[in-house]
């Protein structure tokens, strides 16, 4: 894979910028957004990034820095769920604490915004204060966001309780959007300023990247990623009113900007912030080290994300609007779905298959370098274990025609199989195919050379010429090939 990110330029950079920031004041309250942990959007669009390089920073600051878990109450009661890890947002905070915890950072409390009494809740709270972490409850604030004289009173932040800290970075992240990050940030510095503390607020996000252009492919990537909220980026106009320079910023930010900036001049007893760019902290350009690779990973995941929402159409009924969302930014770039070369292999496969009369064979292709290798539904496994067993025998330079497992292995698989599922002649899947090479590695040398290349198809991009099962798809994820599947065109 060729490389467009480098994380230690970035982490450098990133690092050193928060740092200067934290200079201008006693303390600094950072809203973390985005994915903290496990950010496949900026993996899949800045190859070389580290899914996991915004823990890695943190570490780096983490004799300066404690970190504050937020978490909407009405999260907890709903059981809403990340969309990118499939965990409710509770077992997300969990799971947050522990890899932070693990990397030796200070984690100073929870906050559960907008108390209601509930069940549900008050386990939560229960849990997290049974294993030594401080709980805070903050109610509802009052005439938020609007009547800022309500805010900024007793009735308003001054009901939420204050959170004892020590350092001068406080992290405020939670487990999804809408967890209460910016108001926590603003009630605390409500309270600092009361104390006499001068403190100071930053915005953290990955995207948009400010300083590149509005109809770069990167930028362009984030809005595909967040077309079905309806966000579209556009230029700062208080940036470029204040200083005469274009940057870029999320309609949201910039909708929100007068009255979040009115709150935080009246907190703060002066102007800090003449836009939502000066807020914020991104420095994710610094880490671009081949822009065009960069380009061309953004125009593919612009792509990707184009044929998952058409799909989910084509299934469902749903996601029509977020589909020709994306297909305009597709033709904004002079981009077709044809530009992606597994599809295209894919779907060449599956051509000369129904030449032959063979019309019931899914075709898996999968793209490794300047190669694409494909596998087709057999009899024995399916279309993705096949791509993905010839992959392993190319990557280790083996005949094509050799037969990594043996039929023995295979056949009384399928019949327990079969039995289980009761199906007849049922296909074997990525999964079950891997354990039977694994097994068979202990007495064939290729099958063991293949297993120690595995690691070696992480990070690719597939395409299927049908909805594969959930049990390929899941290996699919874990391993971080980049998976589409085919549909049925429509005519927008």
């Amino acid at each position: 894979m060729k490389l467009g990110f480098s994380n230690e330029l970035y982490i450098k950079e990133q690092s050193d910028y928060i740092l200067k920031r934290v200079g201008k004041f006693e303390k600094l309250y950072m809203e973390f957004g985005g994915k903290l942990i496990g950010d496949k959007h900026a993996q899949r669009v800045l190859p070389g990034y580290d899914e996991d390089v915004k823990t890695v920073l943190l570490e780096k600051l983490k004799d300066r820095m404690e970190v504050i878990i937020t978490i909407h109450a009405q999260d907890i009661i709903s059981n809403k769920l990340n969309n990118n890890t499939g965990l409710t947002y509770e077992r997300e905070a969990i799971r947050l604490i522990e890899r932070l915890k693990a990397k030796g950072i200070k984690i100073n409390s929870v906050v559960i915004n907008r108390y209601k009494k509930d069940e549900n809740v008050d386990k939560f709270k229960e849990y997290m204060e049974a294993r030594g972490m401080r709980v805070y409850l903050h109610d509802k604030t009052e005439g938020f966001p609007n009547d800022v004289d309500k805010i900024l009173s007793e009735d308003g932040f001054g009901k939420h309780p204050y959170i004892e800290t020590t350092m001068p970075i406080i992290v405020v992240t939670g487990p999804g959007p809408g967890s209460g990050k910016m108001t926590t940030c603003l009630s605390q510095l409500y309270h600092e300023y009361k104390r006499g503390v001068k403190a100071g607020y930053a915005k953290f996000e990955t995207f948009p990247v400010w300083n590149l252009p509005l109809k770069h492919e990167l930028n362009l990537a984030y809005e595909a990623a967040t077309a079905d909220l309806s966000d579209v980026n556009q230029i700062d106009p208080y940036h470029l009113q204040a200083y005469g320079e274009i940057s870029v910023n999320y309609n949201r930010d910039v909708q929100a900007f007068p009255i979040l900036k009115k709150i935080l001049d009246r907190i703060m007893g002066e102007e800090f912030y003449k836009s939502p760019t000066d807020m914020g902290v991104n420095r994710i350009k610094s880490g671009i080290i081949d822009e065009e690779v960069v380009k061309e990973a953004s125009r593919q995941e612009i792509i990707r994300r184009y044929l998952k929402a058409l799909l989910t159409y084509k299934m469902t009924n749903q996601k029509k609007d977020e589909a020709q969302r994306i297909k305009t930014l597709m033709e904004e770039l002079n981009l077709k779905v044809e530009d992606r070369k597994s599809l295209v292999a894919a779907r060449n496969k599956k051509e000369e298959l129904l030449k032959k009369g063979i019309t019931n064979s899914n075709v898996t292709a999968i793209e490794y370098e300047d190669t694409i290798i494909t596998g087709r539904d057999g009899e024995l496994m399916d279309s993705a274990a096949a791509a993905v067993l010839n992959l392993l025998k190319y990557i280790s330079k083996l005949p094509d025609e050799l037969h990594l497992i043996d039929k023995a292995i295979l056949e009384p698989i399928i019949e327990v199989k079969g039995i289980i599922e009761k199906e007849e002649s049922p296909l074997l899947n990525v999964e079950e195919v891997l354990i039977c090479l694994a097994t068979s590695k202990m007495f064939n040398p290729s099958a063991k050379l293949c297993i120690d290349n595995l690691s070696k198809i992480r990070n690719l991009r597939a395409h299927s010429t049908a909805m594969l099962n959930l049990t390929d798809i899941e290996l699919f994820r874990k391993l971080n090939i980049d998976l589409t599947s085919d549909y049925i065109d429509t005519k927008f």
